[in-house]
């Protein structure tokens, strides 16, 4: 279809809608008969001479709902379950990642073009961006996250990332069958989740840390009551008794902003039985390692290269809560804190692996918090290490045989 018609036709749709008064997000049903008077309308005149028809006046019906709709050319992105994450570096370059790898796509837009949806994305979140504020981190309708930067702080272009919310798996057993980790290995987590041991999650971009924190709180029993704190809204806990808190940025006026420490502190207000952290930057994780040590059980994430590095990042983050927290706090407080480290990565195939689960034992040596594996990474495979969780009591109270499940046994 010429882009002159296509045009044409998309403002007939939008006059339609005007005069209807339609709201394309809710009037599914009205809109689509819009369309479809449009292009009949179309094909009657280019009976009676003078236009060319359409060679497909169903692609062109598609393609006016995704423009008047959705969002337009990157719509067909957003529709395939196999793409995982979108980005606009430039207008003339879209990628999309699927299964793990980037490639560019065939899609050409202008910088109008490229505003338009913005403006369009961020309609339903009430969050903006202008040279006031060249971020925005928001949630799109369908929970996929979207991130945009602007110039002056890119060098020309705008620079949007959307990062689809994909449900590959639901709980652990899923990730058993995706090969992230082994069956052995998925039933000592759920274990440990149900006897209420402190998790953290690391990983690098893309590694899978967020599915793997919505699979461990499936574990979470379920007359829990859990409160969740996120900068957007990304986990989907599928629990009956959920609290979600996401982060607010400053008005015009820079007032009114909430940031992720506010939220954690708040959540431990709310009655909560289990706290989940989406993931910890800065100093909330200060605020996260006083309520885990208050003994409420808690799961975040965090990015790492190895789990040895996670532990340490958690040693030095709540150091820049201010000058008055001390390394001599800060190190016991993780080692007595944080119970597991599950460690994820993105391999170059795309696949992505839980590397190794580690446990840290509450022992320091030289302001180094020791660390036992669990499970550790052999010729590509997640087998069985030596070391031991702490509090193997909670273990036992929750119903489960330690020794069982470490030797690769059926749970209790």
């Amino acid at each position: 279809m010429h882009a002159t018609t296509f045009q044409s036709l998309e403002g007939e749709v939008r006059e339609l809608i005007r005069a209807r008064r339609l709201d394309p997000s809710i009037d599914d049903v009205a809109l689509r008969q819009v369309v479809r008077e449009v292009v009949a309308g179309f094909d009657e005149r280019a009976l009676q001479g003078g236009i060319r028809p359409l060679t497909d006046p169903d692609e062109a019906g598609r393609l006016l709902l995704e423009s008047v709709a959705g969002l337009g050319p990157l719509q067909q992105y957003l529709d395939d379950p196999h793409v995982e994450e979108i980005w606009i570096n430039e207008p003339g370059k879209v990628f999309v990642a699927r299964h793990g790898r980037s490639e560019l796509t065939p899609t050409l837009l202008t910088e109008q073009q490229v505003r338009d949806l913005v403006e369009r994305m961020l309609r339903s979140s009430g969050r903006r961006v202008d040279l006031s504020s060249p971020f925005v981190d928001a949630a799109l309708p369908d929970g996929s996250r979207l991130h945009v930067v602007i110039p002056d702080i890119t060098r020309r272009h705008w620079a949007v990332n959307i990062r689809k919310f994909v449900v590959a798996a639901d709980e652990l057993g899923d990730l058993v069958r995706l090969g992230t980790l082994t069956r052995e290995a998925a039933a000592f987590l759920a274990a440990a989740v149900e006897s209420g041991l402190n998790i953290l999650v690391a990983g690098g971009t893309q590694a899978g840390k967020t599915t793997m924190l919505n699979c461990l709180a499936a574990a979470i029993p379920p007359t829990e009551r859990v409160v969740s704190c996120e900068e957007v809204f990304e986990l989907k806990i599928p629990l009956r008794d959920v609290a979600a808190l996401q982060c607010r940025q400053a008005s015009l006026e820079g007032t009114g902003e909430v940031p992720l420490r506010r939220l954690v502190k708040e959540a431990l207000r709310m009655r909560p039985s289990r706290i989940l952290v989406g993931e910890v930057r800065q100093e909330e994780s200060l605020d996260l390692l006083i309520a885990l040590n208050s003994g409420l059980p808690g799961m975040c994430t965090v990015h790492a290269n190895s789990a040895r590095e996670a532990v340490t990042k958690m040693c030095t983050l709540p150091l820049l809560a201010g000058t008055n927290v001390a390394s001599g706090f800060v190190v016991p407080t993780v080692a007595s804190s944080i119970d597991l480290v599950v460690h994820l990565a993105l391999h170059t195939d795309g696949r992505r692996r839980v590397q190794e689960i580690v446990a840290l034992p509450g022992r320091v040596e030289a302001d180094v918090v020791e660390v036992a594996d669990i499970f550790v990474t052999r010729q590509d495979e997640l087998v069985r290490a030596e070391g031991f969780p702490p509090h193997q009591e909670r273990f036992a109270r929750a119903g489960h045989n330690l020794s069982t499940l470490l030797s690769g046994g059926a749970r209790r």
